[in-house]
């Protein structure tokens, strides 16, 4: 059986789904074979949530990692005690919650960074919440690369087994076009084979997605593969990188899921979720890769429109805590 490590789960946003689907996830018994679950919240809302969703669940709080009992039918939680349960709002914009779902994520970083947990596996949070509590953050991705002082944290997605890495995020796709230059593929690929090394990933074959239709069909359908992409590859073929592409976007993705390639680097934000979520939707987990220490988390958001009500999946937390179950044995921590 594969070690188990300690997994931090930071609560997220207490009026969204985080703490819900948390409790139901940590009624499976698989969780419990693979790791060491922790939640890092409020153990008041969490006792409410195990209301609402009728598990059953006990909860033991405790004050450090190694008091967890990490026992079917018990629930770790570290009560960091910061929401006020008579004024909680379920489906809100809060700032209380903006605020504690921060204060969550910042004591799982201090966590992992003292080496006292393996891993984080994160709750969805609000980006309106965090902005009511003057939080200076938009999203985990900013607190981590503050936090875990990493700049331009690399982004993977995995689902079934197919793993993703984006060149460029949240731009427009015309300002993507003109990140993508060779220098920049260059280093990503670079970065994406560090990436999987670090995860314990010893084959590491790495796709680079085309940009235009069948990768340009050599200048008739556009000219940045053999401008930029193209010479990018080449690039990192010389500094000993498995790479191989631009491959036709229409095609690359099926061809990785089938086992041809062990990542993708993806050249845009839609085109890689795109082929991740048509694939399995609440199954792609996110990783966040470059940081100390390992994150997987959901790639949903705090869905306040069900939140509260037990009906809310928690099959996409369910694999977060598992993929990072996964990886937190073979994950080295040379950055510590």
């Amino acid at each position: 059986m594969t070690e188990r490590k300690i997994i931090a789960i930071p609560m997220g946003d207490a009026a969204g789904i985080g703490p819900e689907i948390t409790v139901k996830s940590l009624a499976h018994k698989e969780i419990y074979e693979l790791c060491y679950p922790l939640v890092v919240g409020d153990a008041k809302v969490i006792e409410k949530s195990i209301d609402v969703t009728e598990t059953g669940l006990k909860v033991n709080v405790v004050s450090t990692p190694a008091e967890g009992k990490y026992e079917l039918g018990t629930i770790d939680v570290l009560d960091l005690n910061n929401i006020d349960i008579e004024a909680l709002e379920p489906g809100q914009v809060q700032a209380q919650c903006g605020k504690a779902s921060f204060e969550y994520v910042e004591k799982s970083v201090k966590l992992a960074m003292a080496g006292e947990v393996a891993a984080l596996a994160t709750t969805p949070i609000n980006k309106e919440s965090l902005k009511a509590a003057n939080v200076p953050y938009i999203g985990h991705t900013e607190m981590l690369e503050d936090l875990g002082e990493t700049p331009d944290p690399l982004t993977m997605f995995q689902v079934k087994g197919m793993r993703i890495f984006f060149l460029t995020r949240h731009v427009s796709l015309a300002e993507a076009i003109t990140q993508m230059t060779k220098e920049r593929v260059h280093d990503y690929l670079i970065r994406c084979d560090q990436a999987l090394q670090r995860l314990g990933v010893e084959s590491r074959k790495l796709a680079v997605a085309g940009l235009n239709p069948h990768s340009g069909e050599g200048g008739l359908f556009g000219h940045e593969e053999i401008d930029e992409i193209t010479p990018g590859i080449d690039l990192a073929k010389a500094d000993g990188i498995d790479a191989y592409g631009p491959v036709p976007a229409d095609s690359v993705f099926f061809q990785a899921l089938n086992g041809k390639y062990d990542a993708v680097l993806s050249l845009y934000h839609d085109q890689g979720h795109i082929a991740a979520k048509m694939t399995d939707f609440h199954r792609t987990i996110s990783i966040t890769n470059g940081l100390p220490f390992l994150r997987t988390s959901v790639d949903h958001g705090t869905a306040f429109d069900i939140a509260w009500k037990n009906i809310a999946s928690e099959v996409s937390m369910y694999e977060c805590i598992k993929l990072a179950a996964e990886y937190a044995p073979k994950f080295t921590r040379e950055s510590l």
